[in-house]
């Protein structure tokens, strides 16, 4: 039990190790989220040991000593506001276990961030980034190379049918894919599951991989991930966005888009496509409807004509 009070660097340390573990075991947090969180707390306790301020003690003045600290250094809005949320998330939790007598941080305000509308994919851009896998697995050599495109084409077939997260299909297993039913159950944040549709074409393309690809990717038979390395071991994160990357570059893109891009043109399309608001949040694993809003912005025709049919005027 770590003593009231307690402004060392070292207590600090032992507080963010079992704040590290709540966010991985309580809150089912990412590794990735995890890992960015860890890393903003340990940059505010080299600031304050460099500044001579107690890092659990930092008084409301210090802490906003440290957020000016940042916006003098130029971060982007965005950045202060996430090192502000990791300040508040280890504060509070260390507050509400008793571990420190008073949160400096509750009353805290982040610079307002300017919002911005995600980037999406034209339907040609898409086209072109989903041709890349198709083509090069009919012109693979070897069979390890054919099931390499195979699984790439399955990854991003899948990504834009569902606007899955990376995250959800690197830990997508065999279990969660009825392919006969034609959907798979994704696990998101917060190990919140939901059931996505699988549309034909992403479903065949899954269904080849399996069968005919991750055989020979497969080395450990009790491994269930259903995209493999070339090792047999699971097709991390890092692993797609390295792919995607390059996928990007043999389609002549390259740079302008990232992964998560995928996931805000499906849900783009989907909602240009007549789907209503509401089921959107739902096959996105939004928490709130007004995360999901954002993605009218980019459907000005589809609201027009909306408008058009339902105003007595229209």
């Amino acid at each position: 039990m770590i003593a009231k009070g307690a402004d060392g660097q070292q207590e600090a340390r032992a507080l963010l190790d079992g704040f590290r573990d709540h966010l991985a075991f309580e809150r089912n947090l990412s590794a990735h989220t995890v890992k960015a969180y860890t890393e903003d707390v340990e940059s505010y306790l080299r600031w304050a040991e460099r500044a001579g301020i107690p890092p659990l003690q930092p008084g409301r003045r210090g802490a906003r000593l440290y957020l000016a600290d940042l916006d003098r250094a130029g971060y982007a809005r965005k950045t202060s506001n996430r090192h502000l949320s990791a300040l508040k998330g280890f504060f509070g939790w260390a507050c509400a276990k008793e571990l420190i007598e008073a949160d400096p941080m509750s009353a805290l305000r982040g610079p307002k961030s300017e919002k911005r509308l995600p980037k999406v994919l034209s339907q040609a851009d898409m086209e072109r980034l989903l041709r890349v896998h198709a083509e090069l697995a009919q012109s693979a050599r070897t069979p390890l190379l054919r099931a390499k495109e195979l699984r790439d084409q399955a990854v991003l077939e899948l990504a834009y049918a569902c606007g899955a997260r990376i995250s959800e299909i690197a830990g997508l297993e065999i279990p969660r894919v009825d392919l006969k039913g034609r959907q798979v159950r994704l696990l998101g944040k917060g190990s919140k599951e939901r059931i996505m549709p699988v549309h034909e074409l992403a479903a065949r393309t899954l269904a080849a991989y399996l069968s005919d690809a991750r055989p020979h990717l497969a080395q450990a038979p009790s491994e269930d991930w259903v995209f493999l390395s070339v090792r047999g071991k699971r097709y991390s994160e890092d692993a797609i966005r390295l792919m995607f990357k390059r996928t990007l570059a043999q389609a002549g893109l390259d740079g302008i888009y990232t992964p998560h891009d995928v996931r805000h043109t499906f849900a783009t399309d989907v909602l240009a496509g007549g789907a209503d608001l509401r089921s959107v949040q739902e096959m996105l694993g939004h928490v709130s409807l007004s995360t999901t809003q954002i993605y009218t912005h980019l459907t000005p025709e589809r609201l027009q004509e909306a408008h058009h049919q339902a105003h007595p005027r229209g």
